[in-house]
């Protein structure tokens, strides 16, 4: 795909993201009736290879057009263009939908994630001291046992959310926590919760991720930095496998 084109917003621009850039695509091909409207939509790697991209951006255009009600995914199927697609279109257009800011594009908010988290946790693990909201988010996400159901869906998310901005509060500096700030409100965009919920929808991986939490944190309270650092990549590393595949 063509490096991205800008979008023209208050007398300047900016330039779209690629899932936005794929997104778009996909809303011309159905505006052209090439995806019809109650059709099934190919693969993620056609899709890809269509649009000369990665599967992650691929992923992520159909997450901000299911946030948008133009497409929905049966698990194991694939994913469909809704029956009113061509309407909800002509009313976005309408309504001038698409002004607003985008969220942010899961995938580069883990690599930043993946540069910012272990410094972070090194940090920390310098101070080695105990921190009580830590131990009641990880509390909190022990707690989840139907990922399904949306209460607890929702505890999980927002208790894994703060955990990570905590570990940059226990680091003690001011800058690194207004960093971590902005970090943690791409964690609280749609997009992000789509892909994530999709990404992780079994028991299991959520006492794995549980495990992992757990450790970063008794690596920190016990001072050790190289260890805090090693299990938050592998934790980040494994949270792209599961929500944006290759």
């Amino acid at each position: 795909m063509a490096s991205a084109r800008p979008e023209f917003l208050d007398g300047g621009f900016r330039p779209l993201q690629i899932y936005e850039q794929v997104a778009e695509r996909i809303r011309d091909e159905i505006r052209a009736g090439r995806f019809a409207p109650d059709s099934r939509l190919p693969s993620e790697r056609e899709l890809a290879a269509r649009f000369k991209v990665g599967r992650p951006a691929v992923r992520e255009a159909l997450g901000a057009l299911q946030n948008e009600g133009l497409v929905f995914t049966k698990r194991n199927s694939g994913s469909y263009v809704v029956p009113a697609a061509l309407d909800i279109l002509t009313q976005a257009n309408g309504d001038g939908i698409g002004a607003a800011e985008p969220d942010v594009s899961p995938t580069s908010a883990l690599d930043v994630r993946l540069i910012l988290e272990p410094a972070i946790a090194r940090l920390a693990a310098a101070k080695g001291r105990p921190d009580r909201a830590a131990e009641r988010y990880l509390a909190q996400m022990e707690t989840v046992t139907d990922i399904a159901d949306p209460r607890q869906r929702a505890l999980w998310n927002e208790s894994d959310r703060l955990f990570h901005r905590q570990l940059a509060l226990m680091t003690g500096d001011p800058l690194i926590v207004r960093i971590a700030e902005e970090v943690a409100k791409t964690m609280d965009q749609p997009l992000w919760k789509r892909l994530k919920d999709d990404g992780i929808s079994d028991a299991s991986r959520i006492r794995l991720y549980v495990s992992e939490h757990r450790l970063i944190y008794e690596a920190i309270v016990e001072g050790d930095a190289d260890a805090a650092a090693f299990y938050v990549e592998q934790h980040i590393r494994r949270v792209r496998r599961d929500i944006a595949p290759k």
